[in-house]
């Protein structure tokens, strides 16, 4: 399972962290990914962590305002993210593979095997 954390109601240019925690598993080894939704859209890849060369990736819509990150002590993986613009709310949630994940599959929610709930993030002027 996976809970994330830390959805809020922010201001244009604002700061926010998630988190998301996984119960019943340990994340260390696997392919991590952030998603995002609007009510009436696609699901948007935001960033990912590959647990192949261990480094992040990022949607160009966030790159540069986004970081993803992981501490495996606590089982939890984080998106801080910075310089938020105001856009339609948005349930941001996680994903993990537990298969290898290249920058290439990252986009592609299929490669996930288990999914949180989400969070909701909303960013107003």
């Amino acid at each position: 399972q996976l809970v994330e954390s830390g959805g809020d109601l922010v201001h244009s240019g604002g700061s926010l962290r998630l988190s998301c925690v996984a119960s019943g598993f340990t994340l260390n080894y696997f392919g991590i990914g952030w998603f995002r939704q609007a009510p009436g859209k696609e699901r948007e890849w935001v960033s990912c962590i590959s647990n192949i060369d261990g480094r992040t990736y990022f949607a160009d819509s966030v790159k540069g305002r986004f970081i993803a990150s992981r501490d495996n002590a606590k089982n939890t993986v984080y998106l801080q993210m910075s310089g938020l613009k105001p856009e339609t709310p948005a349930n941001y949630s996680c994903a993990a593979d537990k298969g290898p994940l290249p920058r290439s599959d990252c986009p592609d929610p299929r490669e996930y095997d288990y999914w949180g709930q989400g969070t909701q993030v909303t960013v107003r002027d």
